[in-house]
């Protein structure tokens, strides 16, 4: 048994890691594995992602002296000073994501329904004190949909690889994974069919809870019923299910006060 695997811990975000030179910390994370090594002079970051075998659920970390073969990509970043930390801070999606329930569904008219979403998180490598980027790196690999009513209207939307469920046990908890309730009310008088929508991803915050699960604030969506348009605004509290949390990174975007009214094509297109 090697020191690697004699020392492999639980990753945890937001947490600083100390290294000395010459030492490589790598991660396993899902499908993707991270090797960052601190030189006297500069911080490498390798990461690959592999091709999905299995399911898997945890994240584990350890720090030794081994680098993976030349293949897997290699940056290299001038090192500050003396910094010989590292921090691993989550970060939502850069684009909304299209969300699938995990089959069509009809809202009645006047009813609501609540789906639980999880979507995948990028990974920022921080350096020092200061946590000064290094680089970021998606947890996945994203694909990219257009959400609009033809194609000069609409917005460049990253699809999610998991469905919507509507009970939050079905939802697979993982920690490169943030889970946000979505509700949706039809206030029309005719039923609405939710084969897909888009979430607005960068406007959502971070939390972590004390099992290391990411979690975001709720969203909510009316259609109105006197326009063919949406109202979106995000809750300010977490859902209780989720237990006590501390954020952990903010949203990319600051969204404005109050509603944001969007395009009922831009949200169910």
């Amino acid at each position: 048994m090697d020191s690697e695997t004699e020392t492999r811990r639980d990753g945890n975000w937001a947490q600083p890691y100390e290294l000395v030179s010459g030492q490589t910390q790598h991660h396993r994370l899902g499908h993707v594995r991270l090797w960052v090594t601190l030189l006297d002079k500069e911080w490498q970051v390798r990461s690959e992602t592999r091709a999905p075998e299995t399911d898997p659920v945890g994240w584990t970390e350890s720090i030794g002296h081994q680098l993976p073969h030349e293949n897997v990509s290699l940056q290299r970043f001038i090192r500050e000073g003396d910094s010989s930390t590292i921090t691993f801070i989550p970060a939502v999606a850069n684009l909304p994501t299209v969300i699938r329930p995990y089959h069509p569904l009809t809202i009645p008219g006047g009813a609501r329904c609540t789906i639980y979403v999880g979507t995948v998180v990028w990974m920022k490598v921080c350096a020092g004190k200061n946590q000064t980027l290094l680089t970021e790196i998606p947890l996945a690999v994203p694909s990219l949909t257009w959400v609009g009513r033809n194609t000069m209207e609409g917005e460049l939307c990253y699809s999610s690889s998991s469905f919507g469920r509507l009970l939050l046990e079905a939802v697979p908890k993982r920690p490169w994974r943030a889970v946000t309730p979505v509700t949706i009310i039809n206030r029309q008088a005719e039923p609405l069919l939710l084969e897909r929508f888009s979430l607005p991803t960068p406007l959502l915050s971070l939390h972590q809870n004390e099992r290391g699960q990411l979690w975001t604030p709720g969203v909510v969506v009316e259609v109105a019923t006197d326009m063919n348009s949406a109202s979106l605004h995000m809750d300010e509290s977490l859902l209780t299910a989720a237990g006590p949390c501390q954020q952990v990174a903010p949203a990319r975007e600051k969204a404005a006060r109050g509603r944001l009214v969007r395009a009922f094509d831009r949200v169910f297109g």
